[in-house]
């Protein structure tokens, strides 16, 4: 096994990307393998590390299609539906609490005395 190509932050050669950078190009690795990593200086969680990937083999992001369209909002409306009451809170559910915040912490403020759940 070959041992990847390690960079450090912010010094990483031109024609590699993270996938953020990628990203923002319009691109995506498309299959292709890492072909290097950056680390930035060990703090206290330890290092941080990004894989970089070569610009030049990246292929284009794929188009939204109506049908991934739809399954997106849906798959957004579920995380905004509180599991408790099944109302719509608003924003998206914290994972944290696992239900909306007047679900979570009930009384004077919960579901009951909230005028948002009226």
């Amino acid at each position: 096994m070959g041992a990847l190509p390690v960079f450090r932050w912010r010094l990483a050669p031109d024609g590699l990307a993270t996938r953020r950078q990628l990203r923002a190009q319009g691109l995506r690795p498309g299959g292709q393998d890492v072909a290097a990593q950056l680390e930035r200086p060990r703090r206290r969680r330890g290092p941080l590390v990004a894989y970089l990937y070569r610009v030049d083999q990246a292929k284009p992001v794929r188009p939204m299609t109506p049908a991934r369209g739809v399954a997106l909002a849906k798959a957004n409306a579920a995380r905004r539906r509180c599991p408790a009451c099944r109302r719509d809170a608003g924003y998206v559910i914290p994972t944290t609490l696992g239900t909306c915040v007047p679900c979570a912490y009930p009384g004077p403020h919960g579901p009951e005395g909230s005028s948002r759940h009226e």
